[in-house]
C-alpha cells in the first residue's frame, strides 16, 4: 500500500466531464489500495475570469480581497471532485487549504507555506477517507486567506507529499513528461524518463512551464519524488528524483527560451563601493525579482550596470531605477523588452568542458548576437534579441545532439 499524493491542473479540471475522468484515475488508484491526496487547481480560465471581475469591482483590487476571491477558484474543484467521488461509493472528505493545515507568510498573492500541520489529512486518510485538497492556497497566522502564486497547487502537492512522507507526487498536466525543450518550438523535443532536482530546478527557473519553481525546491529540501505525467494517458512520464552517477553522463539534458524578460541598464554609474546596494534594495523592497546582472567597469570612476526583471515587473522596475539613477547621478537609462533568454542546462557541465564554446558557435552560426552572459555550475544562459528566440532553441537542440537518433 503507497501513500501518493496526485495534483490536476486546471486543463485537467477543466469542466464536469474532465472531473469525472480524474475521478476515474483517482478511483482506479484507489482500488489498487493505495492511499490517496487529490490536490487540485481551479477549472481552467476561472483564475482569470476572477481576477476580470475584480478589475471590475475595483482598479486596483486589495490584495487581501483578492487572495479571497481567487481562492473560491480551487474551493470549488475540490468540493465538486468530492461529490463525485461519494456518489459512487466511495468515502472522500474536501479541504480548504486552512483545513490541510497549510501555514503561509503574510504575502498575500505570493504567500510562502511556512508548515504543514497535516493531522487533519491524516486523519481522514486513517478514516478510509480520499482527501481532496484545494490547491494554491493557505492561511496565515491570523487566519487570513492567502493565495501562493501561479503555479502555486504544485507547491502544495509537494508540500503536503513531504509533510505526509508520501511515496510519490504525481503531477498530472497536460503533457506527458518533461522534454528537452518546447515541443511547440522545436518539433524533435523528446520526453526525458528522469531528471534530478537540480536541472529541473534550472528549467523551471529559466522558462520550461511544466513544474512551478518552489514545488520543485520542496521536493528537492525534503526529497520528494516527483512524477510529472499526462492525465489523460496512461503512458509513464518523468521522474524527477535525486542526482545519481549516470545522469551525469549526458552533457546538456535541455534547452530553455524565457520570454518574459526585460534589461535594464543604467549608463555611467559612479563606480563606488555601495552603489549596487542603493539601485537594488529599491527593487527588493518593491518585491521585484531581478535576474541577471551584469557590470561592465569603464575608466575615470565609472561603471555601466545591467539586470534584467520579469516583464509583469517591467514598468515598476524602470520607474525606481528612475529615480535611484537620478539620485546616483547616472547619464542615462536604456531599456529593452523584446529580449529572450535562452539557456542550456545538464549536470554533465560539471565534467565536462567546451559546453561554452559549442553554445557560443551554435548561435554565431546563425548570426544570432549575444547581449548578456550568466552561468552557474550547470547551466549557461544568454540574452538575444526575441526574434531569434526559436531558431536558437532548434540550433542548440541540434548542436548538443539532442535530436531523435535518425
Amino acid at each position: 500500500m503507497a501513500l501518493r499524493v496526485q495534483k490536476y491542473g486546471g486543463t485537467s479540471v477543466a469542466d464536469i466531464e474532465h472531473i469525472n475522468h480524474v475521478a476515474d484515475r483517482v478511483q482506479k488508484a484507489h482500488d489498487k489500495g493505495d492511499k490517496l491526496v487529490v490536490v487540485l487547481s481551479a477549472m481552467s480560465g476561472v483564475t482569470d475570469s476572477l481576477i476580470s471581475l475584480a478589475k471590475q469591482a475595483s482598479k486596483r483590487p486589495d490584495k487581501r480581497e483578492l487572495d479571497a476571491l481567487l481562492a473560491t477558484g480551487e474551493q470549488t474543484t475540490a468540493a465538486l471532485l468530492a461529490m463525485i467521488l461519494k456518489s459512487r461509493g466511495y468515502k472522500a472528505k474536501s479541504f480548504l487549504g486552512f483545513q490541510a493545515g497549510i501555514h503561509t507568510d503574510k504575502t498575500s498573492g505570493k504567500a510562502r507555506i511556512l508548515d504543514i500541520n497535516g493531522q487533519n489529512i491524516q486523519s481522514a486518510l486513517n478514516e478510509g477517507n480520499i482527501a481532496v485538497v484545494a490547491g494554491f492556497q493557505g492561511a496565515d497566522e491570523d487566519g487570513t486567506i492567502t493565495t501562493l502564486g501561479r503555479g502555486g497547487s504544485d507547491t502544495s502537492a509537494v508540500a503536503i507529499a513531504s509533510s505526509l512522507k508520501a511515496d510519490v507526487c504525481e503531477i498530472f498536466t497536460d503533457v506527458d513528461g518533461v522534454y528537452t525543450t518546447d515541443p511547440r518550438i522545436c518539433s524533435s523535443a523528446r520526453k526525458i524518463n528522469k531528471i534530478s532536482y537540480e536541472e529541473m530546478l534550472e528549467m523551471a527557473i529559466l522558462g520550461a512551464k511544466v513544474l512551478q519553481i518552489r514545488s520543485v525546491e520542496f521536493a528537492k529540501k525534503y526529497n520528494v519524488p516527483i512524477h510529472v505525467r499526462s492525465a489523460f494517458s496512461e503512458e509513464e512520464g518523468t521522474m524527477v528524483v535525486n542526482e545519481s552517477s549516470d545522469m551525469e553522463s549526458v552533457i546538456v539534458s535541455g534547452i530553455t527560451c524565457d520570454m518574459n524578460e526585460a534589461r535594464i541598464t543604467l549608463k555611467k554609474v559612479p563606480d563606488q563601493p555601495g552603489v549596487s546596494a542603493k539601485i537594488f534594495t529599491p527593487l527588493a523592497e518593491a518585491e521585484i525579482c531581478v535576474d541577471m546582472i551584469i557590470q561592465n567597469t569603464r575608466s575615470g570612476g565609472e561603471t555601466d550596470l545591467t539586470f534584467t526583471v520579469p516583464k509583469d515587473d517591467f514598468e515598476r522596475a524602470k520607474e525606481i531605477s528612475h529615480k535611484v539613477a537620478k539620485n546616483l547621478g547616472a547619464v542615462e537609462i536604456l531599456t529593452a523588452e523584446e529580449i529572450a533568454k535562452v539557456s542550456v542546462i545538464g549536470l554533465g557541465m560539471k565534467s565536462h568542458s567546451g559546453v561554452a564554446a559549442t553554445m557560443f558557435q551554435a548561435l554565431a552560426s546563425e548570426n544570432i548576437n549575444i547581449r548578456l552572459i550568466s552561468t552557474s555550475e550547470i547551466r549557461i544562459s544568454c540574452i538575444i534579441l526575441a526574434k531569434y528566440a526559436e531558431l536558437a532553441v532548434r540550433t542548440l537542440h541540434t548542436a548538443f545532439g539532442l535530436d531523435p537518433e535518425k
